[in-house]
């Protein structure tokens, strides 16, 4: 059987890509933002940092954070009718409400 030539960013090319206005370097706050255990979050993606992005699948899903890992956050939500864990950058989250 031969072994899948899929990669993450595969096929990505207009779905990870910025607004023209959009563009340019990203906020260190944005960066260094911080989240409490238990806040809802949605997860919209930086296509200017690939490090700690989530599978471009969960864009735009609304959960909350579980606990912090390492710099990261990981993040329950709910698709279709699972549950599960995504383990996503500060930069790739938006607190929702705002």
């Amino acid at each position: 059987m031969t072994t899948r030539q899929g990669r993450f960013r595969k096929n990505t090319r207009h779905k990870l890509q910025k607004r023209a206005r959009d563009r340019g370097k990203v906020s260190i706050t944005k960066q260094l933002q911080e989240f409490k255990i238990g806040d809802k979050v949605r997860v919209m993606h930086e296509p200017a940092v690939h490090k700690g992005m989530p599978h471009p699948h969960f864009k735009n899903s609304v959960g909350s954070v579980v606990r912090k890992q390492g710099d990261c956050y990981v993040v329950s939500l709910k698709d279709k009718n699972m549950k599960k864990e995504v383990i996503s950058a500060p930069v790739h989250l938006v607190l929702m409400g705002e």
